[in-house]
């Protein structure tokens, strides 16, 4: 009997010697080999493709790096096996469909330096747990990006004091992460889109921060008692929070849209207005009349002074309807010149005469005539969707622009600037394609229009309907287009008013603050912008809103240079959803735009950077103005020009979704 139970016992133990001869025949000397922990690791993840480290089989061989970014991966990877490998200090495995959730112990490997799993459908706790080793009581990690996966409030910072960048945004985190204020070497946090509600004041803490996004969330706090030092950090973006306090020089150098949507207020206007306030009114001294003949003396002197006080307000009145005749003169040269949206001021108010004939009204561009098939100006209201209860008409719009002259006409097409009733700055667009919506088509696409909200995106303010002819109002942008900035007026400057010296031909690119404003790091954040804006059109809703348009005339830039796309939606099917690949090969062709200099319509332009960049000679291609700079420039310059050559694929499904390109550009950043 004792013989039987020792037969089976022998046969149990069968399989796992051949387990293990297995095991031993594959590493040789009974070690597992790098490249059998990373096979195994991914051996329930379909997508896989082992070959990619089939000529790493050596049993000496190390592996460093694990970077498999978009290559449509999916299933749960095997974590465990992976922390045995002993100098794995890179994992990337960004914009996959990844699941499932991080074992602590994977934090503790001391060699693990970066990992980015951006964009998949991880969750579950992330949380450091230190391994059996005496050195690996923390985390070594310095880079962390965790953003757009499933990550609800379970990130615990405790055991991560080495990190330098963390990239949580776009989970459903809702309150802060309990220990984050602990994090001292922490310089890049961005906690935007995470539906956070709690107090800004943990993060104040963070003093060596030179990053901070915490836009779209439902935060608290006063700006900016209760944000870090603001000295060291270089961008900034707490837009749509509940933040209150004043805000000085820190618009003009995070610019304006890193506040808007909070309640926080500008410090100089709310300077003036206290002035105003507190100023006292003159005294004025009544000295009492001691004669008739003093009377009569100080009469005289009134007259006088009135006198020569009318002569001086006609001779003004004269020198300033001469400046402005001579103005105009030159505005209109200015115009054929090619320089359409450079007008700091609005024009004279045009008065409509009363009797105007019965329309249809015709008016002329150098590229079509539109006409407002009409009978009376008045009979076609202006909706403006801020201000619903303006009673405003087609007439008061040919006030507004001296009957949509040239004056008034920033581009060749039918676009015009108007100063409204409320000093109201817009530029009106007449459309060209949508002449076959019936009206209630075109009214239901113009509200839907006017609900998308985001700091890079420009909706419509207003809309006319006049007969087929529809108008849409924007609010004016003084700084104009990205294209005129980039290859029309001196960049930097928006106010071409003052003629009173001809200094056009003397502004040529050089100088610190030139170089400053046409420079790397500010194209880079107009990039960043565009692509924002154009991922919130893909993404944020339930259908794709698809441009369809996407040059740089449509890209309009604020008081700070801030990117705001313009005519989304108008495109044919570009409201209902559509092939959102093609903007983002259009934006492609901006970026490379942007670097280049060049204008990037042409594609031969595009064709001869892609194939610099595949030769990896791309920074050859880049704007004088831009290269001059950083060290490492030439590396953030290399990788910006490889997000415009994968958007430029030619194949669509070979390029990013914009919100892979916003991951991209925003990871260059923490390099500049």
């Amino acid at each position: 009997m004792g013989g039987l139970y020792g037969l089976v016992f022998f046969l149990c133990l069968l399989p796992l010697a051949a387990a293990a001869a297995a095991e031993a025949e594959d590493s040789g000397d009974g070690v597992v080999s790098d490249w059998e922990l990373v096979s195994r690791a991914f051996g329930s993840v379909s997508g896989f493709d082992s070959s990619i480290i089939s000529d790493k089989k050596a049993r000496n061989f190390s592996v460093r790096e694990i970077k498999l970014p978009g290559k449509n991966l999916s299933g749960v990877v095997s974590w465990m096996f992976l922390t045995n490998l002993t100098e794995l200090e890179t994992v990337d495995l960004s914009t996959n469909s990844l699941r499932g959730s991080v074992p602590g112990r994977f934090w503790s490997m001391p060699s693990l330096v970066h990992v980015n799993l951006a964009a998949n459908r991880l969750g579950g706790s992330v949380r450091f747990e230190p391994g059996s080793g005496v050195s690996n009581s923390s985390s070594s990690l310095r880079t962390l990006n965790l953003s757009t996966n499933r990550f609800t409030n379970s990130f615990h910072p405790s055991g991560f004091v080495n990190l330098r960048v963390l990239d949580l945004s776009h989970n459903d985190l809702r309150s802060l992460p309990s220990g984050l204020e602990h994090l001292n070497d922490l310089r890049h946090l961005d906690l935007s889109d995470c539906n956070i509600s709690a107090s800004s004041k943990p993060i104040a803490k963070l003093r060596s921060l030179e990053y901070l996004d915490l836009s779209n969330n439902a935060m608290e706090g006063s700006f900016p008692a209760d944000f870090p030092p603001l000295g060291r950090v270089k961008f900034l973006n707490i837009s749509a929070n509940k933040f209150t306090g004043l805000v000085g020089s820190e618009k003009r150098r995070f610019g304006s849209s890193a506040f808007a949507k909070t309640g926080i207020f500008d410090s100089m206007k709310t300077h003036k207005l206290n002035h105003t306030i507190r100023s006292p009114p003159p005294r004025i001294k009544h000295k009492p009349e001691s004669t008739s003949k003093g009377k009569r003396r100080k009469s005289r002197k009134t007259v006088l002074v009135a006198s020569v006080s009318s002569a001086t307000c006609v001779i003004a009145a004269v020198i300033l309807l001469g400046s402005c005749l001579y103005r105009r003169r030159r505005r209109r040269r200015s115009v054929r010149r090619g320089r359409k949206w450079a007008i700091s001021k609005p024009q004279l108010p045009f008065v409509a005469s009363t009797s105007a004939a019965s329309g249809p009204f015709s008016f002329e561009t150098e590229s079509r005539t539109w006409v407002a098939d009409i009978k009376e100006p008045s009979s076609a209201p202006v909706v403006m969707f801020e201000k619903p209860l303006m009673k405003l008409t087609f007439s008061d719009l040919m006030a507004a622009t001296s009957g949509f002259g040239r004056e008034s006409q920033l581009a060749e097409g039918p676009l015009y600037r108007a100063v409204l009733p409320g000093d109201i700055h817009v530029v009106i667009k007449v459309l060209e394609k949508t002449k076959g919506l019936e009206t209630e088509e075109a009214v239901g696409l113009f509200e839907e229009l006017a609900r998308i909200k985001h700091p890079n995106l420009l909706p419509p303010s207003g809309y006319c309907i006049a007969g087929k002819e529809k108008l849409l109002l924007y609010e004016f942008m003084s700084n104009g287009d990205l294209n005129q900035w980039l290859h029309e007026l001196p960049p930097g400057r928006t106010d071409v008013e003052d003629w009173s010296t001809d200094t056009w031909e003397s502004q040529a690119p050089g100088g610190a603050a030139l170089a400053e404003k046409t420079g790397w790091a500010t194209r880079h954040r107009i990039a960043l912008g565009i692509a924002r804006g154009l991922a919130f059109l893909h993404h944020a809703g339930s259908k794709p809103v698809v441009h369809g348009h996407v040059v740089p005339t449509n890209i309009l830039l604020d008081d700070d240079l801030e990117p705001r796309i313009v005519d989304f939606g108008l495109a044919p099917g570009g409201s209902a959803g559509g092939d959102s690949s093609s903007d983002v090969y259009a934006f492609g062709v901006v970026l490379l735009e942007l670097l280049t200099g060049q204008r990037g319509s042409e594609e031969a332009v595009v064709a001869r950077v892609r194939r610099l960049v595949k030769d990896k000679l791309g920074f050859k291609a880049v704007d004088p103005r831009v290269r001059a700079g950083e060290e490492d420039l030439p590396v953030t310059l290399a990788e910006a020009l490889r997000v415009g050559y994968l958007c430029t694929a030619e194949t669509p499904e070979k390029r990013p979704t914009m919100q892979q390109v916003v991951g991209m550009l925003k990871d260059i950043h923490v390099r500049l």
